[in-house]
């Protein structure tokens, strides 16, 4: 998986745009690595990794409030997804 891709940083919504352009290329590349590689995979990952972002962020020592979502955290959870078991 491309380093960039985990390392955008998304402050705006020009930034997301080229967050979810970089996600569709890795997943172009490398979707079938992808632990949810399907739609319906990725959407439960999604879900679950939604309700448990607060406690990665916690883990990371990232004062992030995933109650306050900026476009990073939505980058966040598209990201965690995934790789989310």
């Amino acid at each position: 998986m491309e380093d960039d891709l985990f390392d955008l940083k998304v402050n705006n919504r020009k930034d997301f745009i080229k967050f979810i352009n970089a996600l569709h290329t890795e997943f172009l590349k490398n979707g079938s690595e992808w632990e949810n590689n399907t739609l319906e995979r990725f959407l439960e990952a999604m879900t679950a990794y939604s309700e448990d972002i607060q406690g990665y962020y916690n883990n990371c020592e990232d004062s992030k409030d995933a109650n306050m979502p900026t476009w990073q955290t939505f980058a966040d959870i598209i990201t965690g997804a995934i790789i989310y078991e």
